[in-house]
């Protein structure tokens, strides 16, 4: 990776995202929490959500990662209060997509995400920059199983 390309990537957007990450308390008695990896950079996520009227009522999260991971849980964070499953699983895959295949950025509220779209040619980063949606949906999945 050149200089040039590392400037690129390391936009001061993405590194004022990353300094200034919301929600970072974790919930005292959460209804889910799920913690991911990603097993090539070892960065880690651990959100905690709590879900009221099928709306995310509650949500904290613990940020060990990469710049791009820590950007994209801060526009996560800043998004995600009052969103349903649907549009967090929508997210993640329109994240995917925007990565990997080179799909438009996530629709409202998680638009924020199109930050990241200079991170499409660094595949060793897309684990990290998906942890913090993919956590959520996990969270969310347990939160619908039955009983």
């Amino acid at each position: 990776m050149s200089n040039a390309d590392l400037i690129s990537l390391y936009s001061s957007r993405i590194l004022a995202l990353a300094a200034d990450i919301p929600l970072t308390e974790r919930l005292t008695a959460p209804q889910a929490s799920v913690k991911r990896r990603a097993p090539l950079c070892g960065s880690t996520v651990t959100v905690d959500i709590d879900v009221t009227g099928g709306k995310i009522s509650g949500f904290g999260q613990d940020v060990k990662a990469c710049a791009l991971g820590q950007a994209a849980a801060s526009v996560v964070g800043s998004a995600i209060l009052g969103s349903t499953a649907d549009q967090v699983r929508s997210a993640r895959d329109q994240l995917k997509s925007m990565l990997k295949d080179g799909g438009p950025a996530p629709d409202a509220p998680f638009d924020g995400l199109d930050v990241l779209v200079p991170a499409r040619e660094y595949k060793n980063r897309h684990a990290s920059i998906l942890l913090a949606l993919e956590a959520s949906v996990e969270a969310l999945e347990l939160l619908e199983q039955p009983a």
